[in-house]
């Protein structure tokens, strides 16, 4: 049975609760003791609780391997069918049709109709979410939610304030926070919660059926990876998997770190993908790691802005994540996040046994959506000045907590891509084109990489300058070496942990660093950038811009939002020179560049990444190239703040701009007596060693 109990100790009349919630539920899609224009709202997020409490009885039954694949279908439809395409528009989970319907009410000023509409909006968005919660059987969160809907229902039956609903939501946000964050530290640290585990390795992942017993959204990308999948000869998805799991065991042999300590390891990847999982399960069983896979958040109070954290399918629909991404604003202040920093702590302390001995993520990210582009709109949440400090506060404060129970410095990782059949009719091309790059000959390039260090080793400063439109001009300092002869600024980078291969890095200083950094389109965190133009003074942003609209304020709050994370300030954490070639080769002949992930998109050139260091949290270990000499470039002057005042120190973020080969003009490595030697000019390699990453560019 697929129905587990979820930290339902103080929760002992949950089943009696529920019942009666639903039963009541059931009547508001009848009733008529709401006036419009807020009637209609209530019948039909009633209507969608109701459906909700159809699945989890099939969910209790055990019941879903009975339906068939139409009836599976058709049920997961319905459950989205409001949020797609253009059912968006008329969704009460959009806020400006919801503030279109309820402007109807001429009883309000036009400011409390905003607000009422944001508070009715979020509060339908949030209970969306038990779509998931039915599918996993928890009966908790869907009780607490069906009670708070039911709860307002009963205000809007009077003559409520707008004061009366912030109330509410706050309230209960506030009051179950300990729920539902305990709960999340749970997922990510406990093997025994084995609900996607269960799917993956108990399935015929030859049926897609099993698809639709995740409850996530089930559209083409995830039936037709599936089916690809499944043609896939044994040995190719052994090799698959083996490339991805001995990524993670190297990335702990290249740090020092004893991997026989650890005993579990935290599983992400796409709907669909099951089959070389399944076959990485077993291979990390091996290791004597048992598996656990959770779902990103789908509650607010967990999720942070539009990032999917864990497994997940196919966003039913990307303006929907971009409009809620801030909801929080909605709840959130100083008070409630030293709530949720006082119940991370318990969490983490009620569960230290299992923290210690989580080994880290391994990551299969995909890519090939078609790029989006959002849409602004003032009825948006946005957090205020206050809530951002908390924001940026709390997270500063809650990484400390996690480096307290999960030391960074005795974990890894490892990260690799694949496409999704959105990426075009040449899908299955380009997808054994990206096992191909993900393959490629780490000796080749350690070697060349080993070429490129032993001159950057010699350089007082990189100079890093555009060409044609692109306007680059960076000037990035390197640290001074005590003994350059057992010492280097530079780690070479194969495919271990950062899969595929490709490219050299460090952590410059930041005093003396300074410059233009521009390349002409890019893509961060799913969202496109035109023209980004970033000013650095002593390795931090001094300005930005982009043309991404025609309002250059806009342009700005675009880009302190998503990439300053609300700050005014970033530093540079990282300066590499990507070297897969093969790969940029590979993304234009099948015209992908602005389709690809960051992860394959910094191997395509040089990039610069904003906030914390590539050794955050971990800069202690002590690391050597392939050639013997320590990695000594792992602190810049934020950084090492560290050892005086941590909560200074980190930014928790880390954003990689990759300047393309075809926008760089040169890069130079300068010695202190000026001396100017060109690894990258025009696009291509001169540094004597570095040639053959030209024999892919030549073959384009």
């Amino acid at each position: 049975m697929n129905y587990y109990k979820n930290l339902t100790e103080e929760y002992d009349d949950i089943e009696e609760r529920y019942e009666l919630i639903m039963e009541r539920v059931r009547q508001i899609i009848h009733e008529s003791l709401v006036k419009e224009p807020y009637r209609d709202y209530f019948s039909h997020v009633a209507g969608f609780i109701a459906r909700i409490g159809d699945v989890l009885e099939l969910v209790k039954n055990d019941a879903l391997p009975d339906r068939s694949l139409d009836q599976l279908q058709a049920m997961n439809h319905g459950l989205y069918n409001d949020i797609l395409g253009d059912n968006y528009n008329r969704s009460y989970a959009n806020y400006r049709y919801i503030m279109g319907e309820f402007s109807k009410d001429y009883t309000r000023d036009k400011e409390e109709i905003k607000r009422i509409a944001q508070l009715m909006g979020f509060v339908y968005n949030e209970i969306r979410g038990m779509t998931v919660y039915a599918f996993e059987g928890r009966v908790v969160d869907i009780t607490l939610f069906a009670e708070l809907f039911v709860q307002i229902y009963f205000m809007f039956q009077d003559d409520f304030s707008v004061k009366d609903l912030e109330s509410a939501v706050y309230y209960f946000e506030n009051d179950y926070a300990e729920f539902w964050i305990t709960y999340r530290i749970r997922e990510q640290l406990d093997p025994d919660l084995t609900f996607a585990t269960d799917i993956i390795m108990n399935s015929d992942l030859g049926d897609v059926t099993y698809l639709y017993r995740y409850g996530e959204y089930v559209g083409k990308n995830e039936i037709d990876t599936a089916i690809f999948m499944s043609t896939l000869p044994d040995s190719e998805i052994e090799a698959m998997a083996r490339t991805f799991t001995e990524g993670y065991r190297l990335g702990f042999e290249a740090a020092g770190i004893d991997l026989s300590k650890k005993k579990t390891v935290n599983i992400r990847y796409f709907l669909g993908q099951e089959r070389m999982i399944r076959a990485a399960i077993l291979q990390f069983e091996q290791m004597g790691l048992r598996p656990i896979c959770y779902r990103y958040a789908a509650n607010r109070i967990n999720r942070r802005l539009i990032h999917r954290i864990g497994y997940s399918s196919s966003v039913p629909n990307r303006q929907l994540e971009y409009d809620h991404r801030m909801d929080e604003a909605l709840f959130m202040d100083k008070k409630l996040m030293e709530r949720k920093l006082e119940v991370l702590r318990q969490a983490y302390k009620n569960m230290a046994y299992e923290a210690s001995v989580y080994a880290g993520p391994a990551v299969v990210e995909v890519f090939g959506e078609n790029p989006f582009e959002p849409e602004n709109s003032e009825l948006n949440p946005v957090l205020d000045k206050k809530q951002q400090e908390a924001v940026i506060s709390y997270r500063t404060m809650s990484s400390q907590i996690v480096n307290e129970y999960i030391a960074q410095d005795q974990c890894s990782f490892t990260i690799i891509a694949y496409p999704v059949p959105e990426i075009g009719d040449r899908y299955r091309d380009i997808f054994r084109d990206t096992v191909r790059i993900n393959t490629l000959d780490n000796d080749l390039f350690r070697a060349i990489h080993q070429s490129m260090i032993d001159e950057l080793d010699k350089a007082e400063h990189v100079r890093v300058v555009g060409q044609g439109s692109n306007v680059t001009d960076m000037t990035v300092m390197m640290h001074e070496m005590t003994d350059p002869s057992k010492e280097t600024n530079f780690e070479n980078c194969v495919a271990d942990v950062n899969i595929p291969v490709g490219e050299v890095f460090t952590s410059p200083k930041l005093t003396g660093t300074h410059g233009i950094l521009n390349v002409s389109e890019v893509f961060l965190d799913g969202l496109k950038y035109v023209n980004l133009k970033l000013t650095f003074e002593d390795g931090k942003i001094a300005d930005y811009t982009c043309d991404n609209y025609p309002d250059t304020e806009k342009n700005k709050a675009y880009i302190k939002e998503n990439i300053l994370g609300g700050r005014d300030t970033l530093p540079i954490g990282e300066f590499a020179i990507g070297t897969n070639t093969t790969a940029y080769v590979m993304a234009n002949k099948y015209d992908i560049v602005y389709k690809l992930p960051i992860l394959i998109v910094e191997k395509m050139g040089p990039h610069f990444a904003v906030g914390d260091t590539c050794y955050s949290w971990s800069e202690e270990n002590v690391l050597h190239n392939p050639d013997g000499k320590e990695i000594v470039a792992k602190d810049n002057e934020c950084s090492i703040l560290r050892k005086t005042d941590v909560s200074k120190a980190y930014f928790n973020c880390h954003t990689d701009i990759t300047i393309p080969y075809d926008e760089i003009g040169g890069i130079y490595s300068v010695h202190p007596d000026g001396t100017e030697v060109p690894i990258i000019e025009k696009g291509r390699f001169v540094l004597p060693g570095t040639e053959k990453l030209n024999e892919a560019l030549d073959q384009a």
